[in-house]
């Protein structure tokens, strides 16, 4: 079992990106022009934050590979639902 101090140490590290998420879409009301880049770069973040909760607070890491597998199956799922999402915005 992992100590207090590593999940604490994953939570701020999570609060951190997500505030950097929060700040790249607000270059994303700002202008057409870099739409493409910025949404990729939120694309990353997302998976970062995701690969974290699943590994850590999901206890993933510590899992068969098959189910590890079936998670990554669902995240595809979910970004195939995202793009087509984003296509439909613009």
């Amino acid at each position: 079992m992992a100590s207090t101090k590593l999940y604490a140490a994953i939570y701020v590290v999570l609060f951190v990106v997500a505030t950097v998420q929060v700040g790249l879409e607000g270059f994303l009301r700002s202008g057409p022009g870099g739409y493409w880049l910025i949404f990729g770069a939120i694309m990353v973040v997302s998976f970062v934050k995701a690969g974290a909760v699943a590994g850590y607070y999901m206890h993933l890491r510590e899992e068969p590979r098959a189910v590890s597998y079936v998670m990554l199956i669902g995240l595809f799922g979910a970004l195939a639902l995202t793009i087509a999402a984003a296509y439909s915005i613009l």
